[in-house]
């Protein structure tokens, strides 16, 4: 009785992976040649000795069967770049795993975390329209329900709308795009003139203004996160390419004391109180715990506090025990009008620095966690050199005994 209740259990697993695989097919070199021109590809590379690819595996089946079960036109596959290194060149993937999208011969690189819900949202939205049209007030306010930040052209065909089409061929890979009329627009949002390009987000809009703003590629990179939200290392690497200045507030991981509600209240009240001021300089968040900072300052940093990153060249701004607004207000201003010098920064010093203070660190967490394998790490090395010496000096002598030999013959 027991044998059949597992024969009939592996059945079942077996049968549930099988059905789980149905909807992620294996592709090889021949990739190329045999898909259809309209097909959209959603695809996976990997190397069956990547711990984080075979962490990704079972998502990516989850990925395949949800986008089937919704009618999603975005076929999912997977190739390893092992057996199949052909279709790894021609997309000249670097490391594993890499995943990307391809839609009418276009590749688009995913860069954000390796979840299921990040990947999704990914596959949706650069396997739909390139801009999302809102024909009626219902689907106006069910796409403010949906995002937090919303990028729109308002107005008739123009040079502006040509503009934002090419920008979001290239930016469809972080945001989505829409367009409108004006009729299905809130009454808060007042635009003067048409065409226009809007983007609506902590409850009000920013119009895109070609003399201020400059290239509109460039202004929606740069404005296409809240002012306030929790950052991530993937967020912080992401707003980088930005070229605003981040303020940060740091917080415990886990529990928050009520010193860190502080600060978090505090940084959300600024980025909201004075939008106008600084949300052409700064993003504004917080982050849970300190290990990436302490990487860049090369220290701990004491929690809460608030730093100012300017990631484009590793500086930062460090403030500890900060009081209340105007302290934080006048720290801003600082930073804005260069009264502030910046710690860190990118110069071989600073990266020889880094460097040092990493490998110390990864030595530090080696020893704590792994304690004989840091021995073995640390003593492979100096034995080496120590048999390399060894070695010449054995040599050396030898040399020096030939010669004596010959003096006395």
């Amino acid at each position: 009785m027991s044998e059949r209740r597992n024969s009939m259990l592996l059945s079942v697993l077996l049968l549930l992976a099988g059905s789980a695989s149905a909807f992620v097919e294996e592709l090889d070199d021949s990739f190329m040649e045999t898909r259809g021109d309209e097909d959209i590809w959603l695809i996976k590379f990997y190397t069956p000795w990547c711990s984080y690819c075979r962490q990704l595996d079972p998502v990516w089946h989850q990925i395949g069967s949800e986008l089937t079960s919704r009618g999603s036109p975005v076929h999912v596959g997977k190739s390893d770049a092992t057996t199949s290194p052909g279709l790894s060149k021609e997309f000249k993937v670097r490391g594993y795993p890499a995943i990307l999208m391809l839609k009418k011969n276009v590749k688009y690189n995913y860069s954000g975390a390796r979840t299921k819900e990040g990947i999704l949202d990914f596959a949706n939205r650069v396997g739909g329209p390139l801009v999302r049209s809102l024909s009626s007030v219902q689907l106006f306010q069910h796409a403010m329900s949906h995002h937090d930040v919303m990028f729109l052209y308002i107005g008739a065909t123009s040079e502006l709308k040509g503009n934002f089409t090419s920008s979001a061929e290239e930016l469809i890979v972080h945001t989505y795009f829409f367009s409108a009329s004006r009729d299905v627009l809130p009454k808060a949002v007042s635009l003067p003139s048409l065409p226009a390009v809007v983007v609506l987000k902590d409850g009000s809009y920013f119009q895109y203004e070609e003399k201020q703003d400059g290239d509109l590629k460039s202004w929606i990179n740069r404005e296409r996160f809240p002012n306030f939200c929790r950052i991530d290392s993937h967020t912080l690497y992401a707003m980088g390419e930005s070229g605003k200045l981040v303020v940060l507030a740091l917080l415990e991981p886990r529990s928050l004391s009520e010193e860190s509600h502080r600060y978090k209240r505090l940084v959300e009240k600024v980025s909201s109180d004075y939008t106008e001021i600084y949300s052409r300089s700064f993003y504004f968040g917080y982050m849970e715990g300190s290990e990436y900072i302490s990487g860049l300052v090369m220290g701990e940093v004491s929690l809460p506090s608030l730093i100012v990153l300017s990631l484009s060249t590793d500086g930062y701004f460090l403030s500890e025990g900060l009081q209340g607004e105007q302290q934080l207000l006048d720290f801003l201003n600082g930073v804005m009008d260069g009264s502030l010098k910046p710690q860190g920064g990118n110069s071989m010093d600073q990266r020889f620095l880094r460097f040092l203070f990493e490998a110390r660190s990864s030595l530090r967490w080696m020893f704590s966690t792994f304690p004989v394998l840091g021995y073995v790490f640390v003593s492979v090395p100096f034995a080496f050199i120590g048999a390399v010496f060894y070695v010449c000096y054995w040599r050396r002598r030898n040399t020096n005994d030939d010669k004596e030999d010959k003096k006395n013959d």
